[in-house]
């Protein structure tokens, strides 16, 4: 029998590519969004539509017979709708973790992609380099893959595959990383973000105690010292313990020659595992982060069987990650506009950092994701945007991201910016996104950079889009 899945929130960026492979595998899909109901996001559901998605308002009438099974977030209330249909009808209700690890674990093999930062860019990789190798891979990604995008696949957040192999960002914000047992585990770097660095330890380490193979990056303090805890429980005589490190003496996979350009870079990589083989690479991305990632990708899919030079070959055609600083375009006084990911303090720095290998004056748009992580991470927001900007730069933040429901708005972005500005930085706090906009058009000189970061809002795409055309 063909099984029915109702998706509460169906265009989330968690949500829409499991429907996809759900879908994809024969499942009949159908689902509703609040952002849909609001009128935002109009071309993604258009689009969902158009691949045979049934859409409803999220008001309960998706949910006809018990046989449906609905996937909401445990965050979303009985009180909801489409939760309270599925209750009076008695259908089975799974999380979106819970559906997504109990389809990774029933893979022959799998890769699961874990860190504070960089997952949805090693996830893309990873998925390239096996599409690419002719492994026909199944990947889950939280980020449209810019390889897999096209006018019939305009959200290719995800692949279907008919292959062995399962690839999938694993999340630790929710804890629901620790439903996933992949035989393979990376793990990019360990950071605040959502969860206390006690939790987050714990967290991960089972996730790399589960894996046949962890990968782990030897240049990131927290995954360096779980490195030295595996190897020294003795974890080898079971697992296989793998690392990366840009010229880091004990790692296995390290980089040289690196050559930062401004929408690309170039470097040397190393696998001293077999033969000390080296190959030159060029990534269609910038950013020695993307290094990092780079090195992650090769390491996990040479557990899989990839030849080294095969992956590094493959990496040169990698076309990134929308919203993974994707440049939106150039205006005729040279004005280059960058849709970034950016959300918590290190991705920020990244992002920073690699924007000032190259002159030119930044203009941050920052909309916080959420009061809560506002509050949470305040103080290292702070201190990432002292250090990250130039005297010259410019940082403008509207009030957080907000679709409703009851939040703790104690911590406002006007207290960031007058932190940041008593730091000697120049920062703003408009009251909209609309308002910021308009400033940037006032500020804004030729060769300058205008970068736009936030993340769970789509819309910041078409705000991007719509900074260029006024510039």
């Amino acid at each position: 029998m063909t099984k029915s899945y109702f998706f509460c929130g169906i265009g989330g960026s968690g949500m829409l590519p499991l429907a996809m492979i759900l879908k994809g595998q024969g499942a009949e899909i159908s689902g509703s969004d609040r952002a849909r109901d609001q009128g935002r996001s109009e071309e993604k559901f258009a689009y969902l539509e158009a691949q045979g998605f049934k859409l409803f308002p999220q008001d309960g009438s998706g949910l006809k017979s018990k046989d449906q099974i609905l996937v909401a977030s445990a965050a979303v209330e009985d009180t909801v709708p489409d939760v309270a249909a599925s209750l009076k009808l008695g259908c089975e209700r799974l999380g979106r973790a819970e559906l997504l690890s109990s389809l990774f674990n029933e893979s022959p093999k799998s890769i699961g992609v874990a860190g504070t930062s960089g997952k949805s860019t090693v996830t893309g990789m990873i998925g390239w380099v096996l599409h690419d190798q002719g492994m026909d891979p199944t990947v889950m990604n939280g980020a449209v893959m810019k390889n897999f995008a096209t006018s019939d696949a305009l959200f290719a957040s995800a692949l279907v595959g008919k292959g062995e192999v399962f690839v999938s960002e694993v999340d630790e914000s929710d804890g629901s990383i620790a439903r996933y047992n992949p035989t393979v585990a990376v793990i990019n770097n360990i950071a605040l973000d959502h969860k206390t660095m006690d939790e987050l330890r714990v967290l991960f380490e089972g996730f790399a105690r589960r894996a046949e193979v962890a990968v782990l990056n030897d240049e990131n303090d927290e995954t360096s010292q779980l490195n030295l805890k595996l190897l020294g429980d003795g974890e080898t005589a079971e697992h296989d313990v793998v690392s990366f490190s840009l010229d880091g003496g004990m790692s296995e996979f390290t980089a040289s020659d690196i050559r930062p350009g401004p929408t690309q870079i170039s470097f040397r990589a190393h696998d001293a595992e077999d033969g000390r083989q080296t190959a030159d690479v060029t990534l269609r991305m910038p950013g020695v982060h993307n290094v990092y990632n780079a090195l992650a990708a090769i390491a996990a899919v040479t557990r899989l069987g990839v030849k080294f030079e095969d992956a590094c070959a493959s990496l040169e055609k990698f076309e990134g990650i929308k919203r993974r600083f994707d440049i939106v375009g150039t205006s005729a006084n040279n004005v280059t506009v960058i849709d970034d990911f950016g959300h918590n303090p290190d991705k920020i720095s990244a992002t920073l950092r690699t924007l000032h290998d190259f002159p030119g004056r930044l203009i941050v748009m920052f909309q916080p994701h959420g009061f809560g992580p506002l509050r949470k991470m305040k103080d290292e927001f702070v201190e990432t945007f002292v250090k990250g900007l130039s005297d010259e730069d410019v940082l403008l933040m509207p009030q957080p991201v907000y679709f409703g429901g009851t939040v703790d708005r104690s911590v406002t972005s006007k207290d960031l910016t007058d932190e940041i500005a008593a730091a000697g930085k120049r920062a703003e706090t408009l009251e909209t996104r609309v308002d910021c906009g308009d400033r940037i058009v006032e500020l804004v000189k030729p060769d300058d950079r205008i970068v736009v970061m936030g993340a769970r809002d789509d819309t910041l795409s078409e705000f991007a889009a719509d900074v260029l055309s006024r510039v």
